[in-house]
């Protein structure tokens, strides 16, 4: 984690801060309120400052070295970074931690799981895990150091059933955090490691499903349903030949997106998407997403659905 701290002029140049008390505050700023003690050393604090501060309750010990600034009421990324800071240099958050701030399952265990290069202890607070990143591994998310998406499953499969694991790979797929690509080509260089044998089925499962279905058998298929259970055809709208169209009920203000790839393209994708659907409800319409696989193995449950949203307007 980087230490220096610099104040924004207005014209857009930026400044040193004038004091160490500011500099402390700009740091906890970027870092969720969480600083460790050699940051803020390095930003000009004695240690006997440091620890009338401690003393006085304006730094609360999260763990040895590590402080929240003025209350422990914390969001999760300000513990996940006071972990990976309390990890020290090069940690990163990973496993079931990383998988949490990914949004690929919800956590509820006490220790929060911390990748470093050197073996160090494990806490009452930190599980640690011995590994050697590769550069292409790890990114910051949120503020946060943290193993990449598909890192994060990788690691996921060695803690997880396989079961669990196809669910936060499912969840990685719709939020276009991984490809099984990318994924597939991790996995390579860890043949025996425990769980590669589980994401290469997870794998190959959603690669036989996932390839990029053009955008006519879509549509051939999402009307077929609708013909098949005696429901109104929409007006369609092709996307892309790609293989996304958007069906239309204009009377019934409902919009059904059908998406032909197993695995989405970048977060930017994603965010565009949800905020597409946000413009679209504050207008009226409902939207609903389908995808491939879903319209493949779910077709009389999406028939049904529909059904009932149709008959509601």
């Amino acid at each position: 984690m980087t230490t220096a701290a610099h104040v924004h002029h207005r014209d857009g140049g930026e400044r040193a801060p004038r004091s160490a008390n500011e500099a402390v505050a700009l740091l906890a700023g970027r870092q969720h309120g969480v600083v460790a003690r050699g940051q803020l050393l390095a930003a000009g604090l004695g240690r006997r400052v440091i620890d009338r501060r401690i003393e006085s309750g304006l730094l609360q010990p999260l763990h040895r070295g590590v402080y929240a600034v003025g209350h422990r009421a914390l969001r999760a990324e300000a513990w996940w970074i006071a972990a990976v800071l309390a990890a020290g240099p090069g940690a990163v958050l990973s496993y079931r931690s990383a998988a949490e701030l990914w949004g690929l399952r919800s956590g509820s265990r006490r220790r929060i799981e911390v990748t470093v290069a050197r073996r160090r202890r494990s806490t009452a607070r930190l599980e640690l895990h011995e590994v050697e990143l590769q550069p292409d591994e790890v990114t910051v998310e949120a503020g946060v150091p943290v193993t990449t998406p598909a890192r994060t499953l990788l690691d996921l499969a060695v803690v997880l059933t396989e079961q669990h694991l196809e669910r936060a790979f499912q969840e990685a797929e719709v939020r276009r955090l991984a490809s099984p690509t990318s994924l597939d080509a991790l996995v390579a260089p860890y043949p025996a490691r425990r769980g590669t044998p589980a994401i290469r089925r997870i794998v190959e499962r959603h690669r036989n499903l996932g390839t990029a279905v053009p955008t006519s058998i879509l549509e051939r298929r999402f009307l077929a349903l609708l013909d098949a259970h005696d429901l109104p055809r929409p007006s369609i709208d092709r996307l892309s030949e790609g293989g996304e169209l958007d069906a239309t009920w204009r009377a019934q203000r409902l919009i059904v997106e059908c998406d032909g790839f197993a695995s989405h393209g970048t977060r930017e994708a994603f965010e565009a998407d949800r905020a597409k659907d946000r413009a679209l409800q504050v207008a009226g319409w409902r939207v609903i997403r389908i995808t491939w696989r879903q319209l493949v193995d779910d077709a009389d449950m999406i028939a049904a659905q529909l059904r009932i949203l149709l008959a509601a307007a």
